[in-house]
């Protein structure tokens, strides 16, 4: 297996080395993207050897290529990140960018018919319906890397006959699960930084705390799995990853510890079971598992993603931007917590929805939103 890594740097392209390096020991990195870690893509790309690397700019690349021991194409920018995207050599892209800038190397992996493991979860909540359509005509598969939607497609396997009744998304709660809302509007991007079950990068985390990743993550599996009903529900073990409920009553859940590298081996190797060394899940010591309904009033950014998924069109491009911008400056500690939702409302209190027809629309949405957040 040849693999294209884009976003390599970060908390989910770090594990994905971590797969490779330890449990997919035949599989070849062919190329790499990062964005300012140079130091720390140097080493992974001494340690992989792909064909070509990917910076930000040709200042970039000008600091990484004295630290490569071997020589390999230094491409740049938007241009170089469609380029790994789509070369020729690599067998699936593994997107493992953060936020917007993930829609245009996915579209172009698949334009050069290549199968998709997909983590960017803005790429199907901004253009879910172009993707998927995409996909359908090029014949190659997106495959999810969240937690959330593996075990989904996990409890799907084997019941392709089988009507589902329900699909229910599973969320910790994040670290202000139990705080009252007083509290929350006070709390500090350190706080939110501390997350109870997952290590994962600061921009997710924060998503995770107000609960719009979980929002991200609904719109995400209405274009992965269709059908209309779903249901989210705090569980703040993290040992049920999510669910899936058959038109006979019967739930099956995809159980597992808190460990992103589960589900990247699973995108990469399914349907066939890989042997690891990777903790386990011992039933006699993890607890009891519980589960309670979200606190919309707490935390209203999942309600508005519910509306944004329910809305369509160019509601979830303009609520994703404009949640993207909001959380940098929260983690800047330049806005408050609950300023993030109050953004989002009021944007949707003066946006015009409109269809969703090309990827131009969805980057007229776009600008839109940063007008509307700069002004």
């Amino acid at each position: 297996m040849k693999i294209a890594l884009l976003g390599a740097t970060g908390s989910i392209g770090l594990q994905t080395l971590d797969v490779v390096r330890n449990t997919l020991q035949t599989a070849e990195i062919v190329a790499l993207t990062g964005y300012s870690s140079i130091q720390k893509l140097a080493e992974i790309a001494n340690e992989f050897e792909p064909k070509m690397v990917c910076v930000a700019d040709s200042a970039a690349a000008m600091r990484l290529k004295p630290f490569l021991k071997k020589p390999c194409e230094i491409l740049t920018g938007a241009d170089g990140l469609n380029a790994c995207a789509a070369e020729s050599t690599a067998d699936i892209v593994v997107n493992a960018l953060v936020g917007r800038v993930g829609l245009l190397p996915t579209l172009a992996a698949i334009n050069a018919g290549k199968d998709v493991a997909l983590a960017n979860k803005e790429t199907l909540v901004t253009a879910g319906q172009l993707i998927m359509e995409l996909a359908g005509e090029k014949n190659v598969r997106i495959i999810p890397i969240d937690s959330e939607h593996s075990a989904i497609w996990q409890c799907l396997q084997g019941n392709e006959n089988n009507k589902v009744e329900k699909i229910i998304l599973t969320a910790s709660g994040g670290p202000f699960r139990t705080w009252e809302k007083g509290k929350i509007a006070t709390a500090t991007a350190n706080d939110a930084l501390r997350h109870p079950s997952w290590s994962m990068g600061a921009k997710i985390t924060i998503d995770s705390a107000t609960l719009m990743n979980k929002g991200l993550e609904l719109i995400e599996a209405m274009w992965l799995f269709g059908g209309t009903s779903y249901q989210i529900l705090i569980h703040p073990q993290s040992i049920i990853h999510s669910m899936v409920q058959y038109s006979d009553g019967s739930v099956m859940a995809q159980l597992g510890l808190p460990d992103m590298r589960l589900p990247i081996l699973y995108a990469l190797s399914a349907p066939k079971r890989v042997k690891t060394n990777y903790p386990r899940l011992d039933f006699l010591t993890c607890g009891n598992l519980t589960f309670e309904e979200p606190d919309a009033e707490r935390f209203p950014c999942l309600s508005l993603a519910q509306y944004a998924a329910k809305t369509g069109g160019t509601l979830p491009a303009v609520m994703n931007t404009i949640n993207e911008w909001a959380v940098s400056r929260f983690l800047q500690e330049k806005i408050g917590f609950y300023d993030i939702s109050e953004l989002i409302s009021h944007a949707f209190s003066a946006y015009t929805v409109k269809p969703l027809h090309s990827a131009n629309d969805i980057i007229e949405a776009e600008q839109w939103a940063m007008e509307f957040v700069i002004k």
